[in-house]
């Protein structure tokens, strides 16, 4: 268990120092849009929570920068203020990181990993891989965003192995566990596991592609307000939305920026970049609905030979590169039937990986919901404000994703990796 735990620390800071180093100083300190942190309050952050969580809080030992607390408390300063603050530069930022790791590794070789629920299982450990995987992909959606030549280099995905895949599949109406209450790292949130009945209904085989995204957009999808609900017509109006973020117009075809990157958006992707309100536009718009988190959940982990749920969509086994598009290892989603492998027992393909995907539902809390360790990681956005998503994309973790892991966010927001699957309820000539 230790040494899982400190390969995990040190890999996860791998992909953060790459991401941090792949540019100059200026860069780290520049706000490259006031949706997004500087990339130096993000490192400095993780060094924070690391030294609070673990190095205070587990290891009882005394405070390392007390005085710094405040600066990096994501609830106390907008990401738009953050700027402004007197943070710490990237070298100081580096090396505080650098310090409050070495005292975590000489922790972790002396605390017993049991009789106290924050160390249990490494949970507290795993607690702060997660989060910095987290912050991992928060920097990687700051570098899309960033100006000027491209500094990130990455292999192409996979190619597709499976070519034509059915546009659905069915999913029975029966019951299923949902969440879990064995997974040693799971967060508060995907806690307890409770039973769901839940409906027949069809779920797209794959994620919509960006060749079936601009068929909505050629049909003028973006200029009828049919297919919007009010609060995503008005926002698309406010907004001046005529396609995902990203994507421009240019001599007749659709070209997306990619990292540094101009390139024709690829037909065979799954879209990324699209809100919830863009994402429930298309829906309308072919005839179907976002499916709720409890379906996303039934078709990715209910093994019906079983009767079970599942770790992951393909079995209990950790993520490997044959599963799912994961880990930073493509900075973009590899095209659909790329990963037969990852497939789920329903026979949808790609729910983990690749792309976040918007599903209808509020962000709220389980049946027993119990807060831990702090209130502040999910209780305090359960509500409509929210819309969850599921599945992961490409710029995350293994660590940070799994058949129960949830996300959530406005549903205005489209810098961040997300892209969606429709639903639809049978008709009465289709019930099983």
């Amino acid at each position: 268990m230790r040494a899982r735990v400190a390969a995990e620390l040190e890999r996860t800071r791998a992909r953060s120092t790459a991401l941090t180093d792949a540019v100059d100083d200026e860069d780290l300190v520049r706000q490259h849009s006031r949706l997004m942190s500087p990339l130096v309050w993000d490192l400095a952050h993780v060094g924070s929570q690391e030294e609070i969580w673990l190095v205070r809080d587990v290891g009882g030992a005394e405070a390392l920068r007390p005085d710094i607390d405040d600066l990096y408390d994501a609830f106390q300063h907008r990401r738009s203020d953050r700027p402004s603050l007197p943070l710490l530069g990237p070298a100081e930022a580096r090396g505080y990181v650098r310090e409050v790791r070495t005292k975590v590794l000489d922790l972790l070789d002396s605390t017993p990993l049991e009789g106290r629920r924050l160390v249990s299982d490494a949970f507290a450990f795993g607690m702060i891989v997660q989060h910095e995987q987290q912050h991992d992909e928060t920097m990687l959606a700051t570098h899309q965003l960033r100006d000027g030549p491209p500094v990130l280099h990455d292999e192409a995905p996979p190619a597709p192995a499976v070519r034509a895949l059915p546009d659905e599949v069915r999913v029975p109406a029966g019951p299923f566990t949902m969440g879990t209450s064995t997974e040693p790292w799971a967060l508060d949130n995907e806690r307890p596991a409770h039973e769901v009945h839940v409906p027949e209904f069809f779920l797209d085989t794959a994620p919509v592609t960006n060749g079936r995204y601009l068929a909505f957009l050629d049909a003028g999808g973006y200029d009828d307000p049919r297919w919007w609900s009010a609060a995503g017509w008005e926002y698309r109006q406010r907004a001046g939305l005529v396609g995902p973020r990203f994507w421009e117009h240019v001599d007749g075809r659709w070209m997306r920026r990619r990292f540094g990157h101009w390139e024709p958006v690829p037909p065979g992707e799954p879209v990324v970049h699209v809100s919830f309100h863009e994402a429930e536009a298309y829906a309308a718009w072919a005839g179907k609905r976002l499916p709720t988190e409890q379906e996303w959940e039934k078709a990715a982990r209910f093994d019906p030979r079983s009767g079970r749920s599942l770790r992951y969509p393909w079995g209990d086994a950790d993520p490997g590169p044959e599963h799912a598009n994961l880990g930073q290892r493509h900075l973009r989603p590899a095209e659909v039937g790329a990963y037969p492998a990852g497939a789920a027992p329903c026979g949808a393909h790609q729910l983990i990986g690749d792309v976040w995907e918007w599903t209808a539902s509020d962000f709220l809390p389980y049946p027993g919901f119990a807060a831990f360790p702090y209130r502040e990681y999910s209780e305090v956005f359960f509500g409509s404000d929210h819309k969850v998503l599921r599945g992961g994309s490409f710029g995350t973790d293994a660590a940070a994703c799994r058949g129960t892991f949830r996300n959530w966010d406005y549903p205005i927001r489209r810098q961040i990796f997300a892209g969606f699957r429709c639903a639809r309820t049978p008709g009465a000539d289709e019930i099983g």
